[in-house]
Formats: structure tokens, sequence, C-alpha cells
């Protein structure tokens, strides 16, 4: 265990948009009751391509939200930012003027940035003519807006910048965020991640790398982590923002928390583009960090939200690199796949998921994976399925691996 005494950092608030629903209660009673959030795409006639579902975010209206000049300008990932945001600011009961304004940043990621925006703006150019593109188009697209925007918006002048690591962004952004407040940088920090890629073009692109699964006939059932017959994941949009403050402030504030971060790792697996390398030796690394981090040996784990999305080398590579970790602890850690049940939410995953993994931590429940019916061989685990069970436990892993070969784990404690 550390013998250093260095700022705790605390989970006091959490704001989920997801395919499960648009408040905490919603997307709990689905992860707990084994509920899926996939189903065909209706933003756009998906007919023509190869996989035709996705998570899509359902019942959401960005004029609850913003205002309707505001939701015009911006593109879908920085609508679905600021309502989770929202949300996970009154769910730490704040309001914006409660901030320490010069002590508060934000952190707000995104793996594919305003992608409908800028096709839209593309097919005005060609067909229409430059003047035709939108003089809101540049900011409705980059990046680091979602951030910029909930600074504005909260009148906040700390730390405000974007991670872009592709499906580890999230994860990066809590990571980092973690940091600024262990080194006194900030007191309060906006943490997440937001995306919107359920587009022809993005759903296209995904099933052009084979990358995606085509159960069309049977969309629920078709991301399926670690099972032996997954064929690839399935493309899903939202946002997952959580509140992290040093956990001395929260407590003087009478703060309810969710759960605190102990430890961030972070690797490369220096191999391939968007392949891991089979023994999953990044991943390995990632988590051990995190680890250290920590404070903490693998027996102290006992659960992993696992980054798992239903690919075949992916789910066998993250199986390898937790045996490698946990070696003779493996089947005493329960593991699943959240993904089962959200589909994959890119850059929005690891945030979506720290955010599962803390709620897991506060009500002693494990989410499942679902649709695993023939456990892979090589994905062997102790995995939870079917329905959230009961379980005692103090520490959990939340991975989130990207393209590139970029690694983030997350060690998440339950207040002690």
């Amino acid at each position: 265990m550390r013998t250093e005494v260095r700022r705790r950092v605390a989970i006091t608030g959490v704001g989920l948009i997801t395919p499960l629903g648009l408040t905490i209660v919603d997307n709990w009673q689905a992860l707990m009751n084994g509920r899926s959030g996939i189903a065909p795409i209706t933003r756009f006639d998906a007919s023509r391509l190869s996989t035709q579902f996705a998570g899509e975010v359902k019942n959401f209206d960005p004029a609850e939200f913003m205002d309707v000049k505001e939701v015009r300008h911006y593109d879908r990932y920085l609508h679905l930012a600021v309502a989770a945001a929202d949300k996970a600011l009154a769910d730490a009961g704040l309001k914006p003027e409660d901030l320490p304004h010069d002590a508060t940043g934000v952190l707000i990621g995104s793996g594919m940035g305003g992608m409908e925006t800028f096709v839209e703006n593309t097919l005005a150019l060609h067909e229409k003519g430059p003047r035709r593109v939108s003089p809101f188009f540049v900011p409705a697209i980059i990046g680091n807006m979602a951030s910029g925007i909930l600074a504005i918006r909260y009148k906040t002048r700390g730390p405000n910048y974007a991670i872009a690591s592709a499906c580890a962004t999230g994860a990066h952004s809590i990571g980092e965020g973690v940091e600024m407040i262990r080194r006194g940088a900030a007191e309060v920090i906006i943490a997440g991640g937001s995306e919107a890629a359920i587009i022809e073009l993005g759903v296209a692109g995904f099933a052009a790398s084979k990358a995606l699964s085509r159960r069309n006939e049977e969309p629920q059932r078709a991301s399926r982590p670690y099972d032996v017959d997954r064929d690839g994941f399935v493309v899903a949009e939202g946002a997952g923002v959580l509140i992290l403050e040093s956990t001395e402030c929260a407590q003087a504030r009478g703060a309810r928390i969710w759960a605190e971060v102990l430890g961030c790792g972070y690797s490369s697996d220096a191999t391939h583009p968007t392949a891991p390398p089979p023994d999953g030796s990044g991943a390995a690394l990632a988590m051990r960090h995190a680890l250290h981090d920590a404070g903490l040996k693998p027996e102290h784990i006992g659960y992993i939200n696992a980054h798992a999305t239903s690919t075949p080398l992916g789910d066998r590579a993250e199986a390898a690199a937790i045996r490698s970790v946990f070696g003779e602890h493996t089947m005493n850690v329960a593991v699943s796949s959240t993904k089962s049940m959200t589909g994959h939410l890119l850059g929005a995953a690891g945030a979506v998921e720290a955010a599962y993994t803390a709620l897991a931590l506060h009500y002693q429940m494990v989410p499942p994976t679902i649709n695993l019916e023939h456990v892979d061989p090589e994905c062997e685990l102790k995995h939870v399925i079917g329905k959230g069970q009961p379980a005692k436990f103090t520490y959990a892993l939340s991975n989130a691996f990207g393209f590139g070969g970029t690694n983030a784990a997350l060690v998440i404690g339950k207040v002690i």
C-alpha cells in the first residue's frame, strides 16, 4: 500500500446520456435487468449498409438543455455533452454559481468530433458552393468545443481542453482530471466524453473495416462480448460526464460521494493501428500501472468493467491481459462488458463505463454481460452473465482501449 499522503479524488456527480436512457435510474435499471439499447437505425436510411442497427440515444431533445440557436449551430456530439454535464452537475448537488470558478476545469473529449456537421457542410460546399458553408462549421466540429462551451456555460476559468484518444478518450479525460486535482491545479473537474457518429459515413466507415456486427435480423443480440459467435461491435452514441472533486472538499460540503478514483494507468500497444497484440501486453501494462498508482495488488480488485467490444481479436487480447495481470486471482474477480447492452460509445465509452463502475461500487451490484451464451475458450474469465448480481467488493477496474494502440485503466474504489 502507498504510504505518502496525497489528495484523494471523489466522484460526486454522474451524468449519463446513453442508448439505455437519459438518467442514472434508467441506465442502472437497464443494466441490472440485462436490457439492450440496440435497435435498427432511425436517424437515417441505413438500407444500403451492411450493418443497419446501432445504439442510438432515444427521446433526446437538445432544446431541453440549450436554446434553439445553440441547437442549430452546434453538432449533436455537443448537444449530448452539454446534457450529460448539466445532469452531472445537478447530481453533484451543485449549481454553476456554486463552483470555485478559477479552480474548476473542464475535460470533455471526443473520438470523432462533429462528424455530422462535417458531412453536411462538405455536401453543401460541393453541391451549392462555399457561400453555403455555415459560419459555425468550425466551432461545431472541433474536438475541444464541448469543453469550451461548458466552460463558457458555467463561467469556469480553470483548465479547459480536450483529449482525443479514440475509444480511450473518456477514461483518459477522467484520469487527467484526477491528476489535476491531486497536484492542486484544480478543486473541481468536469470530465468525460461525448460521441455522435451514427451517421451514414460513420457506420459505413466502421463497416468497411469489417469491425461491425452484421446481425441485422436480431440487433439486440448482436453485441456479444467473449461469446464464441461474436462477429464485431455495435456502434453507439451518447455522453458520460463525471464531477470530480477533492474528497476533502466534497466531504466538507456534505456531498454524496459515489466512489473515488484511486489509480490511473496508461500504455501503448506499439503494435498495429487497429489490432491489439494477441497477448494483450499493452492492456496488461495499463492495468498494472493503474494498480501501482492506487497502491493496490491484483487480489484487491473485485470487479472489472471490461473494454470488451465483441470483436474476435480484441476480446481475446483483453482476456489474455486480465489473466496475465491477475494470475491465480483471475477466477475470483467478476468481469463484465456493459457494451453488450449499450453498444460501443467510442470516445464516450470510457467515461460511461467508469460511471457504471462507480455505481456498481456504490450499490454493491455488478452489471452483466448479456448475449454471452457460449464462452470463447480463449476468453475464460469469471463472467457475470444475464442479469446484475449482488457482490461485496471495495475496488474495481474500468478498462478503455482505442485505435492507435492507446490504453487506459482506472482503479475506482468504494468510499471507506
